[in-house]
């Protein structure tokens, strides 16, 4: 906990941060500058406990960038984390510039400290310093800073308690009593100065965040980080007020000499109240230069801790595959992100060249727009908190405010300060450079470098997000549109993308009508991710349409699935580019060729249910009598394309009314995929419900993922019919074709019945063809049915394994012209088997209700 604070503070860099943004805020609001200073508390304690809440639901290294991803998708997570990369490489050129300054100030090379070559020279090494330091490791980094900490505060708290000692035993000209009006906001002149002095005070804040940019490297980093940013900014608030209290009260608010008013101290108003506040004697010589020392180690700490985030951010984001894959890669021995950790760093060097080279103007306007930058990822990470906690905001008290009211306060001030902060800075007269914009005119040089480099992030987001924006649309272009309407059960399904760019591809679900009003549901993830994953399953799901389609059982539907899995990733390695095959040695399947799946056929004639399930989670039923869900006991076979122990079938009756769940693994992933809590928590969430099947599906996808999703997941649910008796007839003729014509009639009599007399002739040979056939080439015991329902279907059963066979007689063959004419008669036919034989069955299309 003691080293997540360190960080945090001194990623702040409080004695920097004061000296150099104290005379801006005391030029903006005068006396009222120590409540200003303590009123800018407000907004980032609100975006701390953002911070703390987001990190408690998912300890990710990525922060802002992760965070908004899973909120609001690529694109906002994109520019979350182009946000504070923009800042923090901008603050680490201005950071290493100030150690390049005091540490020649330190030794007493002061006319090197005004060289601009030699401050860069300077500032480089330090970033390369720091760098190194952070490539090492967290642990050295975390002693660095706690030993830089402990000796930065402890001068400050020297410097303050020794210039209120002096302001009421021996004051100097300057110096005034504190009064309470100092404390008093409305004492202030004009709303706008006291905008501008909370825009400037926010700033000095920043950095805390880093505790937690650290997560994934923290004991309980699910709790610690949190803790540590919500206590960072309480103890600045204290520092903070003590300093800028005693500070004001010393030098006053004059415009010359000390006062923090004068503007040529505006930037570093330490550099004359050292020797002020500790006197010239020898003690007071070492007390100013510990002065100096101090704002050095401040910038230090600063720049170090800045790079930490950095480098994590852009690990993250590599992760997730936002920037290219090797800034992912992390040391075998220090486990720490080589590429991202030395390119940023090689990133803040160019930037601090390219910078000192074009304008000591442009550098100075350039922290300046480093608020911009700041107001947008904190905006961003506050309003990502709130829609990301959306669900369970009404859950408690706690929730509601500390998930919703807080830190949407919170995006909503730090969205005000950078609307105002744009406008204001661009101001012609404002900062150090003024630039002409063609159809604009004179803007101020601090809008344009912090809008412009938020801009060159747009620039890239089409780029970036295009992965993910592609693996999507092919993902949603491949699966159902919309589920229609079947006989056998009432459908509603649910598929839910994954928030970051890694993790859309894999998942699919089906409902297949089948013969006999019989219904196919299927529910499959493949396990790898993007456009692969996506093109995988578009296979896979147009192989298993196709096998069922042929009416074969689910445990061979799998079977030839996994045949088709296997082939498919047999082809992918051998592609050009693929990786070398040992002679000896297996390859390991890759993530896309490792699919699970679950099939089931429903019948509503029967009320029986078989099913097969290659790996994945077993499915739900919630029993129509009871209302009571339980797991059923499929038999699990390895996942498609791995080869294992053949697949096997389990049948079971369903209740008329039963609600059958099928689901990939990612439904389970707020439990961290433990099968048991996580179906037990499924379990009662659709236990006992009813009405309607889409509400329920929304209802339990929103109870099982409360918050914003890592990887895909889909649920389908089917409430099961039994078919109406009157809508089916049935019959068992004898062996003889004598029964024949009787059965003729029967069929006639029955579609009269129905209304369907146009459909009587063709009927009546479809029958006859069939039954016949069944006579003359297998015998009794022989079974005829007719189901009515969106078409019209006759099948035919009997004891044989042999499937008949379509073909084209010659003008001679005294046969095979039967099943010919039934194809030319139907809309399609087929052929299943049973345990006791086969079934012939036909398919005829109903023709148009009477107007």
């Amino acid at each position: 906990m003691f080293s997540s604070v360190a960080i945090a503070l001194a990623s702040t860099g409080p004695a920097y941060s004061l000296a150099a943004t104290l005379g801006i805020i005391v030029a903006g609001v005068g006396l009222q500058a120590p409540i200003v200073t303590m009123m800018a508390f407000v907004p980032m304690l609100l975006i701390a406990y953002a911070f703390r809440e987001l990190n408690a639901s998912n300890a990710d290294c990525g922060t802002t960038f992760a965070w908004a991803t899973r909120a609001f998708g690529p694109r906002t997570g994109w520019m979350g984390g182009w946000g504070l990369i923009v800042a923090n490489i901008i603050v680490m050129a201005n950071l290493a510039t100030i150690a390049g300054v005091y540490g020649f100030r330190l030794v007493g090379l002061n006319g090197l400290s005004e060289s601009r070559v030699w401050v860069t020279v300077a500032g480089v090494a330090w970033i390369g310093l720091l760098t190194t330091i952070c490539y090492i490791g967290i642990t050295v980094s975390a002693a660095v800073q706690r030993w830089l900490l402990c000796l930065e505060v402890a001068v400050l708290l020297l410097f303050a308690v020794a210039a209120l000692i002096r302001v009421y035993t021996d004051p100097p000209p300057t110096a005034i009593h504190v009064s309470a009006s100092w404390f008093n906001p409305f004492e202030v002149s004009s709303v706008r100065s006291l905008t501008s002095g909370l825009l400037a005070g926010v700033f000095i804040y920043w950095g805390w965040d880093t505790a937690v940019s650290v997560n994934e490297e923290t004991v309980d980093s699910t709790r610690i980080p949190g803790r540590a940013a919500v206590l960072s900014p309480v103890l600045l608030l204290i520092l903070y007020g003590l300093v800028a209290t005693s500070s004001q009260a010393f030098a006053g608010v004059g415009t010359t000499g000390i006062g923090l008013g004068n503007a040529d101290h505006a930037d570093d108003v330490f550099s004359g109240l050292g020797a002020a506040v500790f006197g010239s004697d020898s003690a007071g010589l070492v007390l100013s230069r510990l002065l100096i020392l101090m704002v050095l180690t401040s910038a230090l700490a600063s720049a170090q801790t800045t790079i930490l985030p950095l480098a994590r951010t852009v690990f993250s984001m590599a992760v997730h595959k936002a920037v290219p894959a090797r800034f992912a890669r992390v040391h075998r021995r220090f486990l720490t992100p080589t590429w991202a950790t030395i390119g940023m760093g090689t990133a803040s060097v160019a930037l601090l060249l390219l910078l000192t080279s074009f304008s000591r103007n442009v550098l100075a306007d350039s922290v300046d727009s480093v608020g911009l930058a700041i107001a947008f990822q904190y905006g961003v990470t506050g309003f990502a908190c709130l829609w990301y906690h959306r669900k369970v905001l009404t859950r408690s008290t706690r929730d509601l405010i500390c998930k919703g009211v807080m830190p949407g306060l919170g995006g909503l001030l730090m969205a005000l300060l950078f609307v105002y902060a744009a406008v204001f800075y661009a101001k012609p007269g404002y900062g150090a450079s003024t630039l002409s914009l063609p159809l604009i005119g004179r803007v101020g040089g601090v809008t344009v470098l912090g809008l412009g480099a938020l801009a060159i992030g747009l620039l890239l987001l089409p780029v970036v997000t295009r992965g993910h924006s592609t693996a999507l649309k092919l993902q949603r272009s491949l699966l159902p549109g919309r589920l229609l309407p079947q006989t056998a059960c009432e459908t509603a399904s649910r598929y839910l993308p994954a928030d970051n760019g890694s993790g859309v591809g894999g998942d699919w679900y089906d409902v297949i009508p089948l013969s006999g009003t019989r219904v196919g549901l299927v529910v499959g993830d493949v396990l790898g991710h993007g456009l692969p994953a996506a093109a995988t399953m578009g296979r896979l799901r147009t192989g298993l349409r196709v096998l069922a389609r042929l009416d074969l059982a689910p445990d061979e539907v799998l079977t030839r699935l996994d045949d088709l899995a296997e082939q498919t990733a047999q082809e992918r390695a051998a592609a050009p580019g693929a990786a070398a095959h040992v002679p000896g040695h297996t390859p390991p399947p890759a993530d896309e060729a490792m699919v699970t799946c679950l099939y089931a056929v429903y019948d509503p004639v029967s009320g029986w249910c078989s099913m097969a399930r290659a790996g994945g989670p077993p499915p739900l039923l919630v029993a129509g009598d009871t209302g009571v869900a339980r797991s059923i006991d499929v038999p699990p076979g390895p996942p498609l394309g791995v080869g294992g122990l053949p697949y096997q079938s389990t049948e079971l009756r369903l209740a008329p009314g039963s609600v059958l769940a099928l689901f990939t693994a990612g439904l389970l992933q707020a439990t961290d995929h433990q099968r048991d809590p996580g179906l037990c928590r499924l379990a009662g969430i659709l236990s006992g419900r009813r009405g309607s099947l889409a509400e329920l599906c929304e209802q339990t996808v929103n109870a099982m993922l409360p918050g914003a999703v890592d990887e895909d997941a889909t649920l389908l649910l089917a409430r099961t019919r039994l078919l109406d008796r009157t809508r089916l007839a049935q019959w068992e003729p004898a062996a003889d074709p004598a029964a024949v014509a009787a059965l003729r009639s029967g069929v006639s009599k029955q579609l009269d019945d129905w209304g369907l007399d146009e459909l009587a002739f063709t009927t009546e040979v479809i029958v006859s063809e069939l039954v016949t056939n069944a006579i003359r080439y297998v015998g009794g015991p022989i079974q005829v049915r007719l189901i009515r329902d969106r078409t019209l279907t006759c099948e035919v059963s009997d004891t044989g394994h042999t499937t008949p066979n379509l073909r084209h007689a010659a003008s001679d063959d005294e046969g095979g012209r039967g099943l010919y004419i039934i194809a030319q008669m139907t809309h399609r036919w087929g052929t299943r088997y049973t345990p006791t034989g086969k079934v012939i069955w036909a398919e005829q299309t109903l023709p148009p209700p009477p107007v």
